[in-house]
């Protein structure tokens, strides 16, 4: 899957689909193969970072 480039259009990506569609940022980034590395240092050059609480990524 192409997920989008842009942190902020990422950020809303990756939250909808965690709400949606995937119990964790695990599940999610298995099934799209993603590098759950990669995505958390993306998002966090806008200050947010997951939340396994809420299943969601939240501002810092």
């Amino acid at each position: 899957m192409n997920i989008p480039k842009d942190p902020v259009i990422l950020l809303s990506f990756v939250n909808t689909k965690l709400r949606d569609e995937y119990p964790s940022l695990d599940d999610l980034c298995l099934s799209l193969n993603i590098d759950r590395t990669q995505l958390e240092a993306t998002l966090s050059t806008i200050a947010y970072t997951y939340n396994p609480e809420t299943n969601h990524f939240i501002s810092v």
